[in-house]
């Protein structure tokens, strides 16, 4: 079985008041065989929508490419927006070896909990992704089950993105499951009723500008 490890650790600015949230990316970022239009950084997929979202958002103009001056874009952007990046899976084992969440077998999570209790400034979990099964915010709800004190998320919102909140140490700290920034969920969006409105009014509009519209009240 392939033994798919992050290849990256946390990057947490000291200012950082929100957190992105994820799994894993893909294993060709554990064995280093990169593309040359990857970017060696989280979220660094050629085929990931995350940062094409945040560059049109932000008008950030990035770079998309193997080389450390796309790697310091991101994070500088990050930095200056208080924005770190934790996804919640350190490892996980694989039968075929490819990028589906479903696939990871025998899952180690990091300790998110203990990660907010050092950055006291976090006050928002974006999670890239949902409740499904091996999605960020299930990892996450299994997490808080294997922790032996008791946290619980309280629902704030069931509409998509869904938003939760819990307590910890006094301290509220929001949860919100943006849509999935990969291409896989672009069906998802497809059936969504707020997708359909919009393209009826406007046929150009894709399912990257329904992510800008979710995300930007979120960024």
């Amino acid at each position: 079985m392939f033994h798919h490890t992050h290849p990256y650790k946390p990057f947490i600015p000291k200012n950082a008041t929100k957190l992105i949230v994820g799994t894993l990316p893909p294993p060709r970022f554990t064995s280093g065989e990169l593309k040359p239009d990857d970017v060696n950084f989280c979220y660094g997929s050629r085929d990931g929508l995350l940062w094409p979202v945040l560059d049109k958002l932000f008008a950030l103009n990035l770079n998309y490419e193997n080389t450390e001056a796309a790697i310091i874009e991101r994070k500088e952007f990050l930095a200056k927006r208080g924005i770190g990046i934790c996804d919640v899976v350190e490892s996980s084992r694989r039968v075929k070896i490819d990028a589906s969440d479903l696939g990871m077998q025998e899952v180690k999570l990091r300790d998110l909990i203990g990660i907010l209790r050092k950055y006291k400034n976090v006050d928002t979990l974006l999670f890239t992704g949902g409740n499904s099964k091996n999605g960020p915010e299930y990892f996450f709800r299994r997490h808080l089950k294997e922790l032996e004190e008791e946290i619980k998320l309280k629902v704030v919102s069931n509409e998509v993105p869904r938003v939760h909140q819990f307590i910890l140490d006094g301290r509220l700290i929001k949860t919100v499951s943006l849509t999935a920034p990969s291409g896989s969920a672009n069906r998802a969006i497809g059936s969504m009723q707020l997708y359909k409105s919009i393209k009826t009014k406007n046929p150009e509009f894709n399912t990257i500008d329904f992510r800008i519209l979710q995300y930007k009240g979120y960024f």
